[in-house]
Formats: C-alpha cells, structure tokens, sequence
C-alpha cells in the first residue's frame, strides 16, 4: 500500500528550469535509497539521479552540472532541481524509490506513474 506521488513536470523552453517532486506514503517502515529515471519514447528506462538515506547522490554523466537531488526524509520526499533544460531532456520521468513496509520488512522498489517533462522552443 505504498505509494509514490510525483509533481511538477510539464512544458518549459529550452535553458529553462523545473523542479520535479515525490512524495511517497503508506505503511512505511524505512525508505532507503531514492532515485529519477526517464523515460522517451522508443527509449528504455535510464537512470537520472539518486540518492542515499545518507545523503550520497549520483548522477548520469547527460545530467552532471544541471540537475540536482535532494530529499526530505521527514516528508518522506525527493527532489529534482532541473536546469539549464535541453530538448534531449524531454521524457517521462519516474520517481523510484526502495522502501521498507511495516508489514514484511523487506526492502522492495517502487515505482510513480511518472510526469512529463516536455522542452521545447
């Protein structure tokens, strides 16, 4: 019964900035690593950004300088500053998440429906 919330995409200019948010709710015994991916059409899954619950991040190389990671464990949220926008940019991006729930207590990824991030002129 968990489940991860995303907001904040849609449709900016190219060097343009948008930040992408998710917040994740439910039985939740522990949240550990947390992380964006995206996704274009005909394109597989990449990974964007992550985050430990230590705070290490990690980056796609596309990515390095432009976008940042962050979270707020007590909202249980993380985020994604964007900017200087490319139209390569342009995906769905997933929050993803490892979480641990009350019930089994076993780490276990989860997924939100994704939000479109658009950059076009």
């Amino acid at each position: 019964q968990v489940q991860l919330v995303e907001s904040g995409g849609g449709l900016v200019q190219p060097g343009g900035s948008l930040r992408l948010s998710c917040a994740a709710s439910g039985s939740i015994f522990r949240i550990n690593d947390m992380g964006w991916y995206r996704q274009a059409p005909g394109k597989q899954r990449d990974l964007v950004a992550a985050i430990t619950s230590g705070g290490s991040t990690n980056y796609a190389d596309s990515v390095k300088g432009r976008f940042t990671i962050s979270r707020d464990n007590a909202k249980n949220t993380v985020y994604l500053q964007m900017n200087s926008l490319k139209p390569e940019d342009t995906a769905v991006y997933f929050c993803n998440a490892v979480i641990t729930t009350d019930w089994q207590r076993q780490p276990y990824n989860y997924w939100g429906q994704g939000t479109q991030v658009t950059v076009s002129s």
